[in-house]
């Protein structure tokens, strides 16, 4: 019998993380197969979004299996210097499928696993230049406090490229993809991949309950960045969203009379954390 998965709720971690174990093996398969092969694409467009420079630093959150880790390598790797990937994800399953991966590919120097929390990222302030996830941050409890970490390891003029599922623009792609979503997905994997653990019921319903382009982007400025911009793939079925770290924190106007300050001044440091 398939797992039944309640969307919310005490245990939910545990039991994605279950999940994911279970299909870790079969997972990038997987990926090609129901999104058509266009994951790739949308995954280049990420990379592109990224701006990489010689000798960048680049940490890959919910790194998986590591696809997006692997190109940001490949990218390093072409431009030069002494770059490195840092792929970071809480499911040592998924992990260890990645770093069988980079050694076939012949890029293991260029990228570091380790296993953490993209609420509690394991590296110090202002330590990195770039930032991803990808089809991540909706498997987070609390995204906002991910993207307040995000924030704090970014190091001043460091940008966030999150690539997340999102909401189709026009109705009638609405209408196609809920039903892909929510009764065609569902049914290939538990006929066709013979899945059991309730991922591909889960799936769409993660994808439901994610906010869309707007509400996100207003997270993400919410968590300290700004600006923040997002661009729509496939009609809106996934969003590329961009925040840079500002370099100094914004100054309100000094009175130019010589008067008392009306109770503006430094913008209060973002989410607690020094920037």
């Amino acid at each position: 019998m398939a797992t039944t998965f309640q969307a919310g709720g005490p245990g939910r971690e545990r039991q994605v993380q279950a999940m994911f174990s279970a299909i870790a093996p079969r997972y990038d398969l997987n990926n090609t197969l129901l999104s058509f092969g266009l994951h790739h694409r949308w995954k280049r467009a990420a990379i592109d979004a990224a701006a990489l420079k010689p000798g960048d630093r680049l940490l890959d959150l919910c790194a998986g299996t590591g696809d997006l880790a692997f190109l940001a390598a490949r990218r390093l790797d072409a431009l030069g210097g002494n770059g490195l990937v840092i792929a970071s994800d809480l499911n040592r399953a998924m992990l260890e499928v990645g770093r069988q991966r980079a050694k076939r590919l012949g890029i293991a120097h260029r990228v570091q696993f380790i296993q953490g929390h993209a609420q509690a990222i394991q590296l110090a302030d202002r330590s990195v230049d770039a930032v991803t996830i990808a089809f991540g941050i909706r498997n987070v409890d609390h995204p906002e406090t991910a993207f307040a970490e995000i924030c704090r390891v970014l190091k001043p003029g460091g940008h966030l490229v999150c690539l997340e599922f999102s909401r189709p623009v026009s109705s009638r792609l609405r209408r196609w993809y809920d039903f892909y979503s929510h009764t065609l997905l569902p049914w290939i994997g538990t006929t066709v991949a013979r899945d059991r653990t309730g991922v591909y019921r889960y799936l769409p319903a993660s994808i439901r309950e994610f906010p869309d382009q707007e509400r996100l982007a207003s997270m993400i400025t919410s968590a300290g960045f700004a600006p923040v911009r997002y661009t729509n793939l496939s009609g809106g079925i996934v969003a590329i969203h961009i925040g840079a770290k500002p370099v100094v924190p914004s100054l309100s106007p000094l009175p130019l009379d010589g008067g008392e300050d009306k109770g503006e001044g430094v913008t209060p440091a973002l989410t607690g954390h020094s920037s």
